[in-house]
C-alpha cells in the first residue's frame, strides 16, 4: 500500500488547479452507454474511479480509451450487449450502481450487483429500485443482484417523489427514462451542479428534459440518444478543499491562486461560511486568490442538500475550525455518522468530540504529527489538511482512497510549497523493536 509522508507547516504558495469532477465523470460515463455510437468527455481526471468504470463499461460491451495525457475520454458504445455489472467491480465503487440505469435504458435489461465504496453510513440503494419500479420496471433481487427488466417496448413512465433527494437516484433514474416509451417525473430531485451538467449533457445528445436545476425533472422518452463531445465541469470538492488548505496553511504574504473551479457550483451556504471565517476571495479571470487572514473566525456549520454546505466538505471545514479563535461545531444532516477522521485528529492532539450527528471543536489548537489512517475518501483529506499544519512528520496511511477523488494530490500540493511525498509500505510488516 502507499502512504503520504508529509512535512508539516511549510507554507502553501503559488497555483493549485482543479482537476476536473469526478462526480460528474462517472454520470456522463453512463449516459455514454445510451448512444450508438462514440461520445468523447474532456477534462476527466486520472482517478482509480474512473478507471474502475471503464473497466464495468469494458464489460457491457463498450469500447473505452482514456487519454490522461489530454484529459479525454472516449467511449464507444456501438456494440453494448451484455446488460451485467459484476460485484468484483461494483464492489469497489458505489457510482458503478449507475449501470442500472443505463443498461435498462439501452438494453431493456440489466443484472447489478448492489453496489461497495467507501466505508461509511447506510447509504441503501431503496430509492434507485422504487423509482425503477414506479416507472414500470420489474425488480427482483437474487444473491446480491439487482435483476431489473422493462415491459416489451421500453418503461412506461411513471411519477415518483424521493426522501430524501438523492444525487445518486436521481442520476440513475434519469439514466432510465430518457429513452422511455412515456413520460417520467422525478420530484424532489436532487439540483446538485453534477447533476445539472449531466442533464444537460444528456439534453444534447437528445434527451427531452424539462425542469433542470430545479426540483422537478420531466422526462420524454425518446428512441434513442446521439453521441456527443462535451466538456466535463470541474470539481468543486476540490476546489473547496483548496480554499480551506489556503485559509490554513497559505502564505499571510501572499494570496494563494486557484486556478480551474467554479466557485458559484458551491453553493451558497458554503461561500458564506468561508466569509465569514475572514478568510478574503478574489475572483479574476485566471481563478481565485486566496488570503489567509491574520485570525481565523470561528464558524459552525450544518451540512444540507445543494445549495446547503456539502457534506463532502464536513470533515474538511472540522481541520480548518481547529485554527479558529473560539468553539464551532460541524453538524452533518446527509450522513449522520461520518466522522471516523475524528478518532484520527484525536491522535493529532485535536479536541474534537461528536456527539450524535455533531462534532464539538475547541479552536486555537496546536495539530501534532501522527501516524494516522484513512478510512474513506473526504476523512483522507482531512487528515492531509492536518499534517499540512502540524508540528513534525505525519504519516497518512492507505491513500489509495485519496486516489479515488483528488488527482495527483502530492504533486499539486508539493508544486505549491508543502512538502507531501507518497511511499510504499506493508502494513502487515512486523514493528521494527527498536521503534516500539
Amino acid at each position: 500500500m502507499d502512504k503520504f509522508v508529509i512535512q508539516g507547516q511549510r507554507l502553501l504558495r503559488g497555483t493549485l488547479r482543479v482537476s476536473g469532477s469526478k462526480n460528474t465523470a462517472l454520470p456522463l460515463m453512463a449516459a455514454a452507454l445510451l448512444a450508438n455510437g462514440t461520445t468523447s468527455i474532456r477534462n476527466v481526471p486520472s482517478l482509480r474511479d474512473i478507471k474502475t468504470f471503464s473497466y464495468v463499461l469494458r464489460i457491457s460491451g463498450a469500447k473505452v480509451q482514456h487519454m490522461p495525457e489530454d484529459d479525454r475520454l472516449e467511449i464507444d458504445a456501438s456494440a453494448v450487449d451484455f446488460p451485467e455489472a459484476p460485484y468484483e467491480l461494483v464492489k469497489k465503487m458505489r457510482a458503478s450502481f449507475y449501470m442500472l440505469g443505463a443498461l435498462l435504458g439501452r438494453c431493456g435489461r440489466a443484472r447489478v450487483s448492489l453496489p461497495g465504496g467507501c466505508a461509511w453510513g447506510p447509504r441503501p440503494v431503496d430509492l434507485h429500485l422504487k423509482g425503477m419500479e414506479a416507472f414500470g420496471a420489474t425488480i427482483e433481487l437474487d444473491g446480491g443482484y439487482v435483476i431489473a427488466r422493462t415491459p416489451r417496448g421500453g418503461l412506461p413512465g411513471g411519477s415518483f417523489t424521493m426522501e430524501p433527494s438523492s444525487v445518486g437516484a436521481t442520476v440513475n433514474l434519469a439514466l432510465a427514462a430518457v429513452t422511455a416509451r412515456g413520460v417520467s417525473r422525478i420530484e424532489n430531485a436532487a439540483r446538485e451542479p453534477d447533476v445539472v451538467e449531466f442533464c444537460r449533457t444528456l439534453q444534447q445528445m437528445g434527451a427531452k428534459i424539462d425542469g433542470i436545476g430545479t426540483t422537478t425533472l420531466e422526462i420524454e422518452g425518446v428512441d434513442a440518444l446521439e453521441p456527443v463531445t462535451v466538456n466535463n465541469c470541474p470539481d468543486r470538492i476540490e476546489l473547496g478543499t483548496y480554499m480551506i488548505a489556503a485559509a490554513l496553511a497559505g502564505s499571510r504574504e501572499e494570496p494563494l491562486r486557484i486556478t480551474g473551479g467554479n466557485p458559484a457550483h458551491l453553493g451558497e451556504a458554503f461561500a458564506n461560511a468561508f466569509k465569514q471565517t475572514g478568510t478574503r476571495v478574489e475572483a479574476n479571470a485566471d481563478g481565485l486568490l486566496v488570503h489567509r487572514p491574520d485570525t481565523l473566525q470561528p464558524v459552525s456549520i450544518t451540512t444540507g442538500v445543494y445549495p446547503g454546505f456539502p457534506t463532502d466538505l464536513q470533515a474538511q471545514w472540522t481541520v480548518l475550525m481547529t485554527q479558529a479563535d473560539g468553539p464551532s461545531s460541524v453538524r452533518d444532516t446527509i450522513y449522520t455518522d461520518r466522522f471516523k477522521h475524528i478518532p484520527e485528529l484525536n491522535r493529532m492532539g485535536v479536541n474534537a468530540r461528536v456527539e450524535q450527528n455533531t462534532v464539538h471543536i475547541d479552536g486555537n489548537q496546536p495539530v501534532k504529527a501522527a501516524q494516522v489512517m484513512s478510512t474513506d475518501l473526504r476523512a483522507s483529506v482531512s487528515l492531509v489538511l492536518a499534517g499540512l499544519i502540524a508540528k513534525g512528520e505525519t504519516h497518512v496511511l492507505r491513500v489509495y482512497h485519496l486516489d479515488r477523488g483528488y488527482e495527483s494530490l502530492e504533486r499539486k500540493l508539493s508544486d505549491a510549497g508543502a512538502q507531501v511525498r507518497r511511499e510504499a509500505y506493508d502494513e502487515f510488516a512486523a514493528p521494527d523493536p527498536q521503534e516500539v
